[in-house]
């Protein structure tokens, strides 16, 4: 597992490699564009080449790009999903420049509509910003279930990856805190492996691509989108250390988007506590499966 944070993007691309080597992180993710302004633009020659000077410098593990929060797919306005298009389609060009692991998208939102037909615009969109993009994969990330927001289920997130097209690009992003706000249990390993098997069996094997870590500051099943810092909320030292220690998640980025002590994001700190919790959940896991020998 590639254990980092989601760190600041100002100053370009490299600077965001060099914060998350600050913070020891092993992945990052940023936003490419502003996250409260539409008007994007593509990363330049040269920033593309810091970019990747710093990468290998730094020998950064795999790299987010998370879509920018304005974007809503499923939207009835049509203006609206055309700006969503079009930053959609950059988020993916940027991802190709950066050879980014995958974009993070919120795949959109019903409001008060019908989520039927919601997941069938929002499929249209992602479909079409995949058809004009090159490589870069899709990570449909599942959500805390407030309002109408799509993807608070796995039925609703397969039926998403069904209407994008099913393309092989596509994948899912899981977030702890979005999991246990939308009602699953997962704060033991049992409750996860079966979480994690019923998602599988809906998506499809090798759909989970990404991960986020954070922990809740809202109960089970409360659809508030309310995140704590690792090991301080619903989850606690012993949930993060279940979700860090699952076995199908060996392998992949695993990025908290956790507030920090001073609201700047997460801490050197803080990473290497999630390294300690993963390291603490493998433990105990190789001693359940000595007992049970």
């Amino acid at each position: 597992m590639h254990i980092g944070a989601h760190v600041p993007a100002a100053g370009g691309p490299a600077k965001s490699v060099e914060r998350g080597a600050e913070a020891g992180a092993t992945s990052i993710q940023l936003f490419n564009q502003s996250p409260r302004m539409w008007r994007g633009r593509d990363y330049t020659a040269d920033e593309v080449a810091a970019f990747h000077e710093a990468d290998k410098h730094h020998k950064m593990g795999p790299v987010l790009i998370h879509a920018v929060y304005l974007l809503n797919c499923a939207s009835e306005d049509k203006e609206l999903r055309d700006k969503s298009l079009a930053s959609l389609k950059l988020a993916l060009r940027d991802g190709d420049a950066l050879k980014a692991h995958a974009v993070v998208l919120h795949p959109g939102s019903a409001k008060a509509g019908e989520v039927g037909p919601a997941i069938k615009r929002a499929g249209k969109v992602i479909k079409e910003a995949l058809a004009e993009t090159d490589r870069c994969p899709l990570h449909l990330e599942n959500t805390a279930g407030a309002g109408g927001t799509l993807g608070r289920s796995f039925e609703e997130l397969a039926a998403l990856l069904e209407a994008s097209g099913g393309d092989g690009r596509l994948g899912v992003c899981l977030d702890s805190c979005h999991l246990l706000a939308s009602g699953f249990e997962i704060r033991t390993a049992d409750a996860l492996s079966s979480v994690i098997d019923d998602c599988v069996a809906l998506v499809g094997t090798g759909r989970i691509g990404s991960l986020h870590l954070n922990d809740s500051q809202a109960p089970l099943g409360s659809n508030r989108d309310r995140h704590a810092d690792v090991a301080e909320g619903e989850l606690g030292a012993d949930g993060c250390a279940v979700f860090l220690s699952e076995p199908r998640f060996d392998g992949l980025p695993c990025v908290m988007e956790t507030p920090g002590p001073d609201k700047r994001g997460p801490t050197p700190e803080q990473v290497q506590l999630a390294k300690d919790l993963r390291r603490r959940g493998l433990a105990k896991r190789r001693r359940a499966a000595a007992r049970a020998a």
